[in-house]
């Protein structure tokens, strides 16, 4: 089936090998438009795993961070859904046409993201609840703090949920109307800000149980000073947005089970 209505945006941060993988997934599908940001300079071979006629390729004079590359590529989407998806992330299947068809039997929908499971098939903590200094404390020494196993809905409707970023279909229509990622941000919280400010604005959050996207988390923060770094840098900017307080204080969460 033809899907004329998805614009894929990739950006390689010198991760042309991982990105290399996943292009020949995305080559076996019919997307309107794959736009590639190559945000460093690299050995750009990899970009020969995907059809050039049917690529946009971004090369950036110096880097941008998570928000500002994604928005750059959407500035050239002209369809009514726009995919985020990082690198690191293989496609076993086509995930497009249940990602389309749960999206359509949620009125004004957000944004919609697949199940992810690592290598081996295990869920990851891609769904997960407002990041509180409790929740994010807990997930230092205990990663089912803070996540949800199952939300008692596919979508927030139920009560609030984010989603985390490594692969996320937005509405097109809702991604302009919040002005897309705060570039403010870098690397860290750029999609809880967006879910959070997109389900603010009336918007839905869903999640697709029937579609899976595997993706092994390279957990940085956790290895790098200079990724915790921007890691606490844009959790306390977090706390101090009206989105999250509003999230806080208006929004009942989302409960595991």
């Amino acid at each position: 089936m033809t899907r004329p209505e998805v614009t894929v945006s990739l950006v390689s941060h010198g991760q042309g090998c991982l990105a290399g993988k996943l292009l020949v997934d995305l080559a076996q599908l019919d997307i309107a438009e794959l736009i590639v940001t190559v945000n460093v300079p690299e050995d750009e071979a990899f970009l020969r795993s995907y059809p050039p006629e049917r690529a946009t390729v971004i090369r950036n004079a110096t880097p941008k961070g998570f928000g500002a590359n994604h928005n750059t590529a959407f500035a050239r989407c002209r369809t009514p859904w726009f995919v985020v998806i990082n690198p690191d992330v293989r496609l076993p299947a086509d995930p497009f046409a249940s990602l389309l068809a749960t999206a359509s039997a949620l009125p004004g929908v957000g944004v919609v993201a697949p199940e992810i499971v690592d290598s081996a098939g295990r869920a990851e903590d891609s769904v997960r609840t407002n990041p509180t200094p409790l929740s994010v404390a807990g997930r230092l020494f205990d990663r089912k703090i803070g996540c949800i196993d199952e939300p008692r809905s596919l979508d927030s409707k139920a009560g609030f949920f984010w989603l985390a970023g490594m692969f996320l279909m937005f509405s097109s229509a809702a991604f302009r109307r919040v002005g897309g990622f705060d570039e403010r941000y870098f690397l860290y919280y750029e999609d809880f800000d967006i879910c959070a400010r997109l389900q603010r604005a009336g918007f839905v959050i869903a999640v697709d149980r029937e579609v899976a996207a595997v993706h092994d988390a390279q957990r940085d923060s956790r290895r790098s000073l200079r990724h915790l770094k921007w890691h606490v840098g844009s959790l306390l900017r977090v706390w101090l947005t009206s989105a999250f307080w509003w999230v806080l204080l208006k929004c009942r969460p989302v409960g595991r089970g």
